[in-house]
């Protein structure tokens, strides 16, 4: 008989035992799983470069897989053009000279523009169809052209200000999409956007 309640104590013993190990395992998981999110928290530089860059966004996009090359060209206030032979200025880069099928590994057309700041006054945005090869050739080729804006260094999300589709049909052919006013802000002057033509290609430097 004494045997017997020895043998029961030992198992209650070891039982409570494994107990308290286990619940002490399980709350140790708990405490690691509350912390880990604040053992590396995201800096701001890291925040940063989830934003998307630049302040004045200038895109253009024509029919994927057409083999027409179309060159977007900007200019910020008192500042000198930008396009495919001149790709940055004191304001604008052009991300990439998109030459339609020409040494491009994909399908996509499509070039866009980035200003670093934003000045008051006036910006322009021109198309030149600079070439057209195979199944461009003699075409119209329509392009959508979209300008959004990040109104300053610590906006997060980009807003679209303009959109217009436009059709260029002739080679060398250059055309105004748009001439708009930004005041410092980022915010679109009402009454300033139209499109009478200013040539920019000749006017890469001031």
């Amino acid at each position: 008989m004494l045997d017997g309640i020895d043998e029961f104590e030992d198992d209650a013993g070891g039982t409570v035992f494994r107990d308290v190990i286990l619940l002490a395992l399980a709350g140790f998981v708990v405490v690691v799983m509350l912390l880990l999110p604040h053992l590396n928290p995201p800096t701001k530089q890291a925040e940063a470069a989830l934003m998307p860059p630049g302040n004045v966004v200038v895109e253009v996009r024509w029919p994927d897989g057409v083999d027409a090359d179309i060159d977007l060209w900007v200019a910020a206030p008192n500042d000198a053009a930008v396009g495919y032979s001149n790709k940055g200025s004191a304001k604008f880069n052009l991300l990439r000279d998109d030459r339609g099928q020409l040494m491009d590994a994909t399908e996509l057309n499509y070039e866009v523009s980035y200003s670093r700041g934003i000045d008051a006054g006036e910006y322009t945005v021109n198309l030149h169809l600079y070439a057209t090869r195979g199944n461009a050739t003699g075409r119209t080729i329509p392009a959508d052209v979209v300008v959004s804006v990040k109104g300053g260094d610590t906006a997060s999300t980009t807003k679209q200000i303009l959109a217009r589709r436009v059709a260029l049909i002739e080679v060398d052919e250059e055309l105004t999409v748009f001439r708009f006013k930004l005041g410092s802000d980022g915010q679109l002057k009402a009454g300033s956007v139209h499109s009478l033509f200013r040539p920019l290609r000749e006017n890469q430097k001031l």
